[in-house]
């Protein structure tokens, strides 16, 4: 991290936006991505998340980005690890990704919604040859890769 990261061009501390990602695989290990309908990033893959509520916990967030976005029922898991991105105007945009579980019995169709324009499950294989292509967000598999070991 360079000295002037995290601030404005006039020295401030730069806004800090909270958001959350949840890394969901289904009984084959497909992962779930979503196709962002809006900027940042219309029209690339990623997982599902987007910004923290005021009052709202990060794992809370979760459950609501999920279902806003895909319609499945998720209970959050643990933490698996942070990254901060650049943002609109000088923004730090702080991103906590969590595991999340698909919960049984729940109904689990399938659907973009919100802020998605597509969603599907992919084979590891498939997101590799996405990410080749330039369809996912920049970094986001390697990034997953680093924290599952």
């Amino acid at each position: 991290m360079t000295p002037d990261a995290g601030r404005d061009s006039a020295g401030r501390a730069a806004a800090r936006i909270p958001c959350v990602g949840a890394v969901i695989r289904d009984e084959a290990g497909r992962l779930l991505m979503v196709m962002r309908g809006h900027d940042p990033g219309r029209g690339l893959w990623s997982i599902p998340g987007g910004r923290i509520e005021p009052g709202e916990t990060a794992e809370e967030a979760v459950v609501r980005e999920v279902r806003e976005e895909t319609g499945l029922a998720v209970t959050c898991g643990p933490l698996l690890g942070t990254a901060e991105l650049p943002g609109l105007a000088g923004a730090v945009v702080d991103i906590r990704d969590y595991r999340a579980y698909l919960i049984p019995g729940a109904a689990m169709t399938l659907a973009a919604a919100d802020d998605a324009a597509d969603a599907r499950w992919v084979s590891d294989a498939e997101a590799a040859a996405m990410d080749a292509r330039g369809e996912v967000t920049r970094g986001l598999l390697a990034t997953l890769r680093s924290w599952a070991g």
